[in-house]
């Protein structure tokens, strides 16, 4: 640091914090990211819309996806500094640890995979003196027993569905690599392998990690992105005229994040082509290729991706820059309704006209928009 910017600090403090963004700006180091009380108005407003919706039982929708709304509400908030103690978290994690089967999956009657996968994203993040340990450990050999296990030539093969009987996507996959790594499994895991084998077979990048023919039918567009089901055919909605399969946000977003938490480098093929996509689509205004569709879904993969990519600026396709963290904070701080709640008014929702689906989501999207620490 030259003298004269150690001399511009010193005389801060009893200048005014204002000074300091000016001295930010001049030496190109503008801060980035939400401060923490911008985003506290933000979940504050969240916590009193969510106590007058929270049921007896401490669940949120239970009836509508069992734990698995419950799970994402709490670990949002714990994420943005809840403490577990407070009641709101306290009783909803009195109900996940209710909902613990005897096979070690936290669910209901359905949606196995994807509820115990983030209950334990929720009991990671409360696990204080290692409370949790014992359900997390039991949730992870749930979810790596429902791997599917076809053949490795198998185009499902590794793959993840809602349960055992499902065919896998890879939103359910994302999920369960996303959870196994925070129930302690090795990077290395051949489950992890596995599911990494899949989530290749995901990307529309033809070539040796991914032998499926659509991805030999991808368009420059489409080139490194995602696709939630990569089997092909008339029932797949996201079918392209050449007869590949459209990339998507969030999906890109989630296989993405998947790469990097399960320590594929940043020089792999697979990572550089899914970044060049995320450059070409860069945006907060919808969910690419799905309009409105799953908007909040987006914007927390989006964030994860994002956080473990590790850049705070990120330059787009065009060579605009982006402060990331604070656009989607200015997205997350727009889009929420007077009574603190978040919800998707669009055609197509996958769920998140329920408030509280969405409100989850968006917690833990703003729980990554803060600015980071140096």
């Amino acid at each position: 640091m030259s003298l004269s910017r150690k001399w511009m600090f010193a005389i801060a403090p009893a200048i005014g914090a204002g000074l300091l963004i000016a001295v930010d700006a001049a030496f190109g180091q503008q801060p980035v990211g939400a401060k923490a009380d911008e985003t506290q108005v933000l979940v504050s407003k969240a916590i009193d819309f969510l106590k007058t919706t929270q049921g007896k039982d401490g669940a949120f929708s239970a009836k509508f996806a069992g734990p698995g709304i419950t799970a994402i509400v709490v670990a949002g908030l714990v994420r943005n500094g809840v403490s577990p103690e407070e009641p709101v978290i306290a009783n909803a994690l009195k109900f996940l640890e209710a909902k613990a089967q005897k096979d070690g999956g936290i669910y209901d009657k359905a949606l196995a995979n994807y509820s115990t996968s983030v209950a334990i994203m929720a009991f990671k993040e409360s696990n204080t003196k290692g409370r949790y340990d014992s359900v997390i450990k039991s949730a992870g050999e749930f979810i790596k027993k429902i791997q599917n296990d076809e053949e490795e030539t198998h185009l499902n093969f590794g793959g993840f569905g809602y349960d055992k009987k499902s065919r896998p996507d890879m939103s359910n996959t994302g999920f369960s690599v996303e959870a196994l790594l925070a129930a302690g499994l090795s990077k290395d895991d051949p489950v992890v392998q596995r599911a990494l084998k899949f989530i290749s077979r995901c990307q529309n990048l033809p070539g040796e990690t991914n032998d499926q023919p659509f991805a030999k039918k991808t368009t420059d567009d489409d080139k490194g992105g995602l696709v939630y089901n990569p089997a092909p055919g008339e029932k797949n909605a996201h079918t392209t005229a050449a007869g590949g399969l459209r990339s998507v946000g969030g999906m890109t977003y989630s296989g993405l994040k998947s790469f990097l938490y399960a320590g594929v480098k940043k020089d792999d093929p697979r990572v550089k082509a899914a970044v060049t996509w995320v450059r070409n689509h860069y945006t907060l205004d919808e969910n690419p290729g799905m309009g409105k569709a799953g908007l909040y879904y987006y914007y927390h993969t989006f964030a994860k991706a994002m956080d473990a990519l590790g850049d705070d600026i990120f330059v787009d396709g065009k060579g605009a820059k982006h402060d990331w963290r604070r656009e989607l904070f200015n997205a997350l701080q727009k889009q929420q309704l007077a009574n603190g709640s978040w919800r998707n008014m669009g055609e197509r929702t996958f769920g998140e006209d329920n408030a509280e689906l969405a409100t989850g989501f968006a917690l833990l999207s703003l729980s990554y928009t803060k600015s980071p620490k140096r």
